[in-house]
């Protein structure tokens, strides 16, 4: 042992003995008491999931004004023929004499005017905006359930790849334009038709997008293991695999409802959606086209025009920010 060594030793033992030296031999060694509350501290964590992903959520002022936005509008449009003073979107106002009042100007009596046989724009648009979000709402609803389903199993259950697969060959060559103007053709115009026509091929591109999620985390570690351990499909779909989908899966599901809003207007826009005497965004701003030439008229495109991209542009944005919140990569 060289000198330096034999030094440091020589410290070490002194140092030891001094101490024990100094300590009462009652104290020399202390047994740890078992405390079961400080053991359940050391394995305990407040995480959760959705707490953090509401709190991210939060931070963006942007996303939570344009969702009180949202909330609002929809609130409205529920309780707005409620409202003391409301006129029946399809009714026809007359004068004192007895005339139309045909494309009047946004008064005090019809704040947003009149349109060219003298209903309310008002109550319209409202009327409007209730039906072309009811039929949002539905088609985003079935799309996600169907095409979650259907995406789910196409990825992780091989055996039904195949057919999949060829029912997703067959039914994605149909041009989706084609469906709605057949649909509406052979059924009578109404919401219902609309929200089965949209929901016949929508589920396809959602079935896709989620299989393709699925097949890249299918054979992963976790899954493999909890295979290896006997736990069942359902299981392993619902803990394992959904979850880390909830971002993409929201995300598509907010364009979903802006998506079918624009499919609704496309449709009366080519004279094959509701009938007038059903509101929707499409039927007023299909009326307000023929008129944007004429600017004394052209409030009556104006003011579903906005209503609609409001609407559009906020289930844009919340949607992206609750997809960035909900991405577990960006969880502290």
């Amino acid at each position: 042992m060289s000198y330096f060594g034999s030094t440091k030793v020589k410290l070490e033992n002194s140092l030891n003995e001094a101490s024990k030296a100094a300590l009462p031999e009652n104290e020399l060694f202390n047994f740890a008491v078992y405390d079961e509350s400080k053991a359940e501290k050391t394995g305990y964590s407040n995480y959760s999931y959705w707490r953090s992903t509401i709190q991210a959520f939060l931070c963006n002022r942007l996303a939570v004004t344009l969702m009180i936005v949202v909330l609002s509008i929809l609130f409205f449009t529920m309780i707005q023929p409620l409202l003391p003073g409301q006129i029946n979107p399809n009714l026809v106002n007359n004068d004192e004499f007895g005339m139309l009042l045909r494309n009047k100007q946004p008064n005090s009596t019809f704040w947003f005017g009149t349109n060219s046989i003298g209903q309310d724009l008002w109550s319209r648009v409202w009327a409007g905006t209730r039906n072309s979000l009811t039929i949002g709402f539905m088609v985003a609803v079935i799309e996600a359930i169907v095409g979650i389903t259907a995406g789910v199993l196409w990825g992780y259950v091989r055996k039904l790849d195949f057919i999949f697969t060829e029912i997703y060959n067959v039914l994605d060559n149909i041009p989706s334009t084609i469906v709605l103007i057949l649909f509406s053709y052979v059924m009578n115009p109404s919401i219902l038709s609309l929200i089965i026509a949209m929901s016949l091929t929508r589920w396809i591109g959602m079935a896709r997008f989620v299989r393709n999620q699925i097949l890249i985390i299918r054979d992963r570690d976790y899954n493999l293991a909890s295979r290896c351990l006997g736990t069942p499909t359902k299981r392993i779909i619902f803990r394992n695999l959904l979850p880390y989908l909830v971002s993409v899966i929201m995300l598509r599901m907010a364009l979903a409802i802006p998506e079918a809003i624009g499919s609704e207007v496309f449709i009366t826009y080519i004279g094959l959606g509701l009938p007038v005497e059903i509101p929707s965004l499409g039927n007023l701003i299909t009326e307000g086209r023929s008129l944007l030439m004429s600017p004394d008229l052209r409030y009556q495109l104006i003011f579903p025009t906005v209503v609609l991209s409001v609407v559009t542009i906020s289930f844009y944005i919340i949607g992206n920010a609750f997809a960035d919140a909900a991405d577990p990569k960006n969880h502290v």
